[in-house]
């Protein structure tokens, strides 16, 4: 009997007064998150009567009672709600206040994009699960101390085995190894970095390098986005609140700075911060030393900073959009990460170790990748870079019916990838270089190509697909040297 039983989904609630945005909603993220509706506030509360929810994304603009009204309601009600968003038109001043008094923790303009809005629920959930462990294991501290102390070593250890460089997935040849040298050493220094790229590099995984491999690998490593946040709920995260500062803040609040005293702190998309809260930034990296809102007396930290972009801060400078002195501060040492397109020896390593974490996570055992289909994994330029390369693997494992994982469970975009002397003649078929007969020829072949990956090779299956006799296919291949049968499965680790 499989005895894997996978976590449960986060219970999102939903309010909006207007039906296609809740149905749009429940469209988007019903692939990751189990979805409550509301059309108004009065039904939300009644549904928070019945169960608890883990995130409430509500809109501002409703009949009856507001967003900001009855997110302000649900803070006062039940204090243990996880995370409250706030969407709507407009960022006013009036709206930010509202946000301040009533906690909520994030404000989304409308309107929102998909990717951007799912990428924030997923953030907002983690660190929810973050608060809510945090908090348990606070009070297990209490109980247990010494037990939980031996844990929390052992816990340590792990993860700063895990982020040695040696265990970052690389080819011999792969542009990362000169990364990884510099990256030892600049480490043991106390040397603010900046890490750049472009999103799903694995910009946050060199950061933890960087942490775990130096003096204060044994202190705290803490982590805040800085992109789509208004400058009063960064300024609170970062820094701290003291009690009654602000109507929603009923507790003090010790900012991350303090938080990853004698540690470091990273600050992802650090490209995205305002002007304004740039200069609050910079006084903080300049005295080594916060002030909590509400509070006069300011306190002393010592942290490291990493910062990451996927920006040209060095363009935002000339720009004036980014302030050349913080610019400055931050870069002290820059590494650029190359997109995965860049590192396509990396790619049969990387899908490896996807594919082996996958396995443990759904408890469905393969043999590994088939060589046709890492091949064709080499042959794509991955524009979502490592991210999409997981989903990827994921998502092909979950599609596997055999012992080995092959190239035609590809998702098409990527089937469609050919090699570099196939991808020039294609771009030759809308130029003006080549003959009709060059370009044609060209296309066919990679047609011909796709087709028979997506059938295993099986020639009756992609003629019948194709229009064509068995007869007349195998002509065409011969006439293209691709009259050959799929190579045999193997897995890596054969060569």
């Amino acid at each position: 009997m499989n005895s894997f039983q996978p976590e449960p989904r986060p219970l999102v609630l939903c309010v909006d007064d207007e039906p296609r945005s809740l149905e749009t909603l429940e469209r988007t993220l019903d692939e990751e998150f189990d979805v409550l509706t509301a059309s108004s506030a009065e039904q939300a509360l009644t549904l928070l009567e019945g169960q608890p929810v883990q995130v409430i994304l509500c809109d501002q603009r409703m009949p009856g009672m507001t967003g900001v009204e009855l997110l302000s309601q649900v803070r006062d009600r039940w204090p243990d709600t996880g995370r409250l968003i706030l969407s709507g038109y407009t960022d006013s001043d009036d709206i930010i206040r509202g946000i301040n008094d009533s906690g909520i923790h994030q404000y989304i303009t409308k309107p929102w994009h998909p990717d951007a809005l799912m990428d924030t629920l997923r953030e907002v959930c983690q660190l929810s699960q973050l608060q809510q462990q945090n908090e348990l294991l606070a009070m297990e501290m209490k109980l247990t101390a010494p037990q939980l102390q031996r844990e929390l070593r052992a816990k340590k250890q792990q993860l700063a085995q895990q982020f040695q460089l040696a265990e970052i997935r690389r080819g011999l040849d792969s542009p990362l190894n000169s990364i990884c040298d510099q990256v030892g050493r600049i480490a043991p220094y106390d040397i603010s970095v900046l890490v750049t790229g472009e999103s799903g590099t694995g910009k946050e995984l060199f950061a933890r390098a960087l942490h775990y491999n130096s003096a204060r690998a044994e202190q705290p490593f803490v982590v805040e986005n800085c992109g789509a946040m208004p400058d009063e709920l960064l300024a609170s995260e970062l820094f701290g609140h003291k009690k009654g500062s602000f109507t929603g803040a009923i507790n003090d609040h010790m900012g991350l700075f303090e938080q990853a005293n004698g540690g470091t702190i990273f600050l992802d998309e650090i490209g995205e911060i305002s002007p304004a809260f740039q200069v609050k930034l910079l006084r903080v990296l300049q005295e080594r030393e916060v002030r909590p809102l509400g509070e006069q007396r300011r306190r002393k930290v010592d942290v490291r900073i990493i910062a990451s972009t996927n920006r040209d801060l060095e363009e935002e400078v000339r720009a004036g959009r980014f302030r050349q002195d913080l610019y400055y501060r931050l870069a002290e040492v820059t590494l650029l990460l190359p997109s995965l397109g860049r590192r396509r020896g990396d790619i049969p390593l990387l899908a490896q170790h996807f594919l082996t974490r996958a396995q443990q996570e759904f408890d469905k055992p393969v043999r590994g990748f088939s060589d046709e289909a890492l091949a064709c994994m080499q042959r794509y330029n991955w524009p979502g870079n490592v991210r999409e390369l997981q989903n990827e693997v994921r998502r092909m494992l979950v599609l596997a019916d055999d012992d080995w994982v092959g190239a035609d469970l590809l998702s098409p975009r990527i089937l469609r990838a050919g090699p570099e002397e196939e991808s020039e003649a294609l771009d030759a078929i809308a130029g003006l270089d080549g003959s009709l007969k060059d370009r044609i020829e060209a296309l066919e072949k990679r047609i011909l190509r796709e087709a028979l990956i997506r059938h295993r090779w099986n020639k009756s299956r992609a003629a019948k697909e194709l229009g064509l006799s068995r007869v007349g296919l195998r002509a065409k291949l011969e006439r293209y040297g691709m009259d050959k049968t799929s190579p045999a499965p193997t897995s890596p680790a054969e060569h």
